[in-house]
């Protein structure tokens, strides 16, 4: 056995010792195609309001360009696999829905604080440098992971594989050290279309194409001011990111459990009552969802999304909460809830 497919056994079990569910390796160069298909993304405008996706479109369509040094990209997986149904909160409209990967601890300092770990010990083994990256850097994540045979994206465009199922993780560590690369992964969607079939809002114009100005995930998160009148009764309760193609994909029958407990879903998150989310003032939003990913959405845009599901909710008894909101100095926010209000006048 050469040395360094000796290196990457020893480093993909050092991984599993740190937690990750899976690593796979390819090299800088094997997603030629991604700098295509990014252009025609954000040429049909499907990227919405996420400007930095046309940013450095040249480091984010070609790796290689992002760390000219670097000659392996170590690709990893870490479960988040709830230990509930995410879609039965979707049965209680006065109940907030928030994404399975937001009812925890933020991923991003997890996940990188072990990319560190795992990038140390690779350097203690080889000279080299590591540059590690989770979500946070022009880094193409998912046609990165296929191409390392982490898995693949399906027709929803996010990564699966047939060990893992669906909900988990990816982080990259760059390397200057030279491993051997893993085959990639190819399609195993087959002729389900579960995922696509199941979304409220058509965000799928075809299979393995999404239009983010459809999304839930999108528009709940990223979209900034009013969300379109014809798509805010298709958010239903959806607060916080939408997990439903997530959720009904088969694959997760091998769903792997989260290692992490940090993961575990808060108990005040997995159906927060939506009363008590939109009497949230700047400072209480802070406190409570400190350490979390839905702090980075701040007050205004959070409860927004309260508002459009207070509307949807059909529920009477939240009329008074949403009119205390009409005139508050958020001009979005009292938009939403003057919606909401009208919305409710109709129930």
């Amino acid at each position: 056995m050469k040395m360094s497919e000796a290196l990457k056994q020893r480093l993909v079990a050092q991984a599993l010792a740190e937690g990750f569910s899976k690593a796979r390796v390819t090299t800088p160069d094997s997603v030629p195609e991604i700098a295509g298909r990014l252009a025609a993304f954000v040429s049909d405008g499907r990227h919405g309001q996420m400007g930095w996706m046309a940013e450095r479109m040249n480091w984010r369509g070609d790796p290689g360009a992002l760390w000219p040094e670097a000659r392996s990209v170590v690709m990893l997986a870490e479960s988040y696999t709830p230990g509930h149904d995410p879609l039965e909160v979707l049965t209680q409209p006065d109940r907030g829905a928030i994404s399975v990967y937001a009812q925890g601890r933020d991923y991003h300092d997890l996940v990188k604080k072990r990319l560190k770990r795992v990038g140390r010990w690779l350097l203690d083994q080889a000279p080299g440098e590591i540059k590690v990256f989770v979500d946070t850097a022009p880094v193409m994540e998912k046609p990165l992971a296929q191409a390392a045979g982490l898995g693949w994206q399906g027709k929803h465009t996010n990564l699966l594989a047939r060990d893992l199922g669906n909900w988990f993780f990816l982080g990259a560590i760059f390397t200057t050290i030279a491993l051997p690369p893993d085959p990639p992964e190819v399609d195993h969607c087959g002729n389900c279309t579960a995922c696509l079939d199941i979304c409220p809002t058509d965000a799928f114009p075809a299979a393995f194409q999404l239009d983010a100005r459809r999304c839930i995930s999108y528009l709940t998160i990223e979209h900034k001011g009013p969300v379109d009148e014809d798509l805010r009764a298709k958010l239903g309760n959806r607060i916080y990111g939408c997990d439903d193609c997530l959720a009904v994909c088969p694959w997760n029958k091998f769903a792997v459990a989260a290692s992490e407990t940090r993961y575990s879903a808060r108990d005040d998150l997995q159906a927060p009552p939506l009363a008590e989310l939109a009497d949230l003032d700047d400072a209480g939003f802070r406190e409570k969802f400190s350490g979390s990913p839905i702090k980075r959405l701040g007050r205004d845009r959070f409860v927004r999304n309260v508002l459009y599901a207070i509307g949807n909710s059909r529920d009477l008894a939240l009329l008074d909460v949403a009119k205390r909101l009409c005139t508050d100095p958020d001009a979005t926010v009292a938009d939403a809830a003057r919606w909401a209000v009208e919305r409710l006048g109709k129930a």
